[in-house]
């Protein structure tokens, strides 16, 4: 392959899920079928990159100093939800009627990758807990290993503040047979249960 095409192709390789021959698909799809979607999808690239940058007050992406949940004014300051990543603050304002804050962590906790709290900006976290607003703080962290550890710290951390602290549930989706569910799903199911009134 030519320089810029070899070049394009490895560019396409940084996006998560695409191996070589993946890339090289978009790549020849590009530049052979819609080089016009190939300027566009350039320019919005690289204006978001410009433009894009992170909400001062709680970390998830924003085109100026906050992002629109912490400028909203009807949202709720009392509630503060912890997710890993905008696409978590995302799937969250999507599917659910959460109309509390939030706090993205931007990863979680991995000792041996060597990512500590101060690297996921728990400080920040605990310094926003304690400015006094927030009354009840959401735990949405993943459920691995990793998103399970985070949470585990975060209560230990927030818990001594003496602010109430929530894990989001984690159990069998909606409309999910349960012979197709892994264990891991059933066991938090099973440990996460409440008591029909």
């Amino acid at each position: 392959m030519a320089g810029l095409l070899t070049r394009l192709v490895e560019a396409l390789r940084t996006l998560p899920g695409v191996g070589p021959r993946s890339a090289q698909r978009m790549a020849f799809h590009l530049l052979e079928r819609d080089r016009q979607g190939a300027l566009d999808l350039a320019a919005a690239l690289g204006a978001a990159v410009e433009g894009i940058g992170h909400c001062s007050r709680c970390r998830a992406l924003a085109e100026g100093d906050l992002c629109s949940v912490c400028a909203d004014p009807e949202r709720d300051p009392r509630l503060l939800c912890v997710v890993e990543s905008p696409a978590d603050q995302l799937a969250i304002e999507g599917a659910s009627s959460y109309r509390g804050h939030y706090f993205v962590l931007m990863g979680r906790l991995s000792p041996i990758d060597g990512i500590g709290p101060e690297d996921i900006g728990i400080p920040l976290l605990l310094d926003r807990v304690e400015e006094g607003s927030v009354e009840e703080v959401i735990l949405a962290t993943n459920a691995t290993v990793e998103g399970e550890a985070t949470a585990h710290y975060i209560a230990g951390q927030v818990q001594a503040l003496g602010v109430p602290i929530s894990r989001i549930a984690h159990g069998v989706p909606l409309g999910g047979e349960l012979e197709f569910v892994d264990g891991g799903t059933l066991t938090h199911a099973f440990a996460g249960r409440t008591r029909v009134t």
